[in-house]
């Protein structure tokens, strides 16, 4: 049982810190934060291999660490949306792994709505006059989540059926 939960922990810390890694590595990147990376990807597969609570553990780490090393706040809930919850909700991947792609696509919808809200109360001021600011934050973080959701549903479906099998 111990050996068990060092396991996850190391593991976690590994996923977290590849999220970390991977964010640095920017596809294209949004002149008011966001980017198209597959930081997703390491969140996912933990979650897949250990389940919701230790997903969302290693998801919180991640965010913890974008948020200390360079992450933009303007509010202190702007941050807990933008960081740490939205790669903790990550792991509701964890909840449907039937067809794979449904999990990781609930797992990024659950992050596009932390940051689609995060937007629309914390940088509405961004939103050009007269524009919805629902819409607005809506088509802003569509622009990168959905972009980084297909890669990630590809990287995940190469890597996953080689993972699984690993004790």
């Amino acid at each position: 049982m111990a050996n068990r939960k060092v396991r996850i922990l190391v593991e976690g810390a590994l996923a977290a810190s590849l999220a970390l890694a991977l964010s640095y590595l920017r596809l294209w990147r949004m002149p008011q934060g966001g980017s198209i990376t597959l930081e997703n990807v390491p969140l996912f597969i933990f979650a897949l291999r250990w389940g919701l609570r230790a997903g969302f553990g290693a998801g919180s780490v991640a965010g913890i660490l974008q948020l200390i090393l360079g992450g933009y706040v303007v509010h202190p809930v702007q941050a807990l949306l933008d960081y740490p919850l939205a790669f903790a909700v990550l792991s509701l991947a964890a909840l449907w792994k039937r067809p794979l792609w449904g999990g990781l696509i609930l797992g990024s919808g659950a992050r596009f709505l932390c940051h689609l809200l995060s937007g629309v109360v914390f940088f509405a001021a961004y939103a050009p006059e007269g524009t919805n600011v629902w819409a607005y934050s809506a088509i802003y973080n569509g622009s990168f989540m959905l972009p980084s959701l297909a890669l990630s549903v590809a990287a995940v479906y190469l890597l996953w059926p080689r993972l699984k099998t690993i004790e």
